[in-house]
């Protein structure tokens, strides 16, 4: 960091106070006013300079910032599914198609999503199903990596949708149902995915990797369409061959 060589063992790890403070380029009495509480409008200069300092990504920083100037929840129908993406999902039947919300709530899915992840428990939420159903850790090859993904998804949406009551909600369930949850979630992590493979172990079609890539619908804010695929010709084409042939059967 720059900063000159000091004898002696820290006794935590980490940039101390006054470190912090000069290397941002505060006062220490400004930045120990912030980390208590009791200067409560940092600038957008000030923030950005912490977020420097901190080695912040851009994820992190926009969170920073909205959790020191948090706008109000805009509260829409975002549980609603608009009949355009609905149609898409079925126009769409050999991909996995389905909507989230900043809760993780999925308003839709289309018969080849319901295929894959449908037969979870809780799996009209994709972080409860995630934490709360023990299927779920044989479900996901990578269990304990898509944790820290969504973890830190809903961490970012608690910036984002400063007063959604549901999702605090959602966070409290969790920390009381779920020690890995509480685990990772005090890791303080902040992304939001928009690309993505998923390793699954699906109990019917076997073990497949689906790439994934989420839209922001823009005519249902805080929703967004998640389309799931597998590379042409390989094993997991296969799979989600057999997945699509179990859907059709069941209607």
């Amino acid at each position: 960091m720059g900063l000159p060589h000091i004898d002696g063992r820290r006794r935590t790890p980490g940039l101390r106070r006054d470190e912090v403070a000069v290397l941002a380029g505060l006062s220490i009495d400004y930045y120990t006013r912030l980390e208590q509480g009791r200067e409560r409008h940092p600038s957008a200069q000030v923030l950005n300079a912490l977020a420097q300092v901190l080695q912040l990504g851009p994820e992190a920083t926009e969170y920073l910032h909205e959790l020191a100037h948090p706008r109000a929840c805009k509260r829409g129908p975002i549980d609603q599914v608009n009949p355009t993406v609905a149609q898409l999902g079925k126009d769409l039947d050999h991909l996995v198609v389905f909507t989230t919300d900043r809760r993780m709530d999925v308003p839709y899915r289309n018969p080849l999503a319901a295929a894959l992840h449908g037969w979870l428990k809780h799996s009209d939420n994709m972080i409860r199903m995630h934490f709360l159903d023990p299927a779920a850790r044989e479900f996901y090859l990578d269990w304990e990596r898509e944790a820290r993904f969504r973890v830190a998804h809903v961490r970012a949406a608690t910036g984002v949708a400063y007063g959604d009551r549901q999702l605090l909600a959602l966070v409290d369930e969790l920390s009381a149902g779920s020690e890995d949850f509480r685990r990772i979630w005090d890791r303080h992590d902040v992304r939001v995915r928009t690309n993505e493979s998923i390793r699954y172990r699906h109990p019917e079609a076997g073990e497949m990797t689906l790439l994934y890539e989420t839209f922001a619908i823009n005519s249902t804010p805080g929703q967004n369409l998640v389309i799931g695929r597998a590379q042409p010709g390989s094993p997991s084409e296969h799979a989600l061959c057999r997945l699509r042939a179990l859907a059709a059967a069941r209607g």
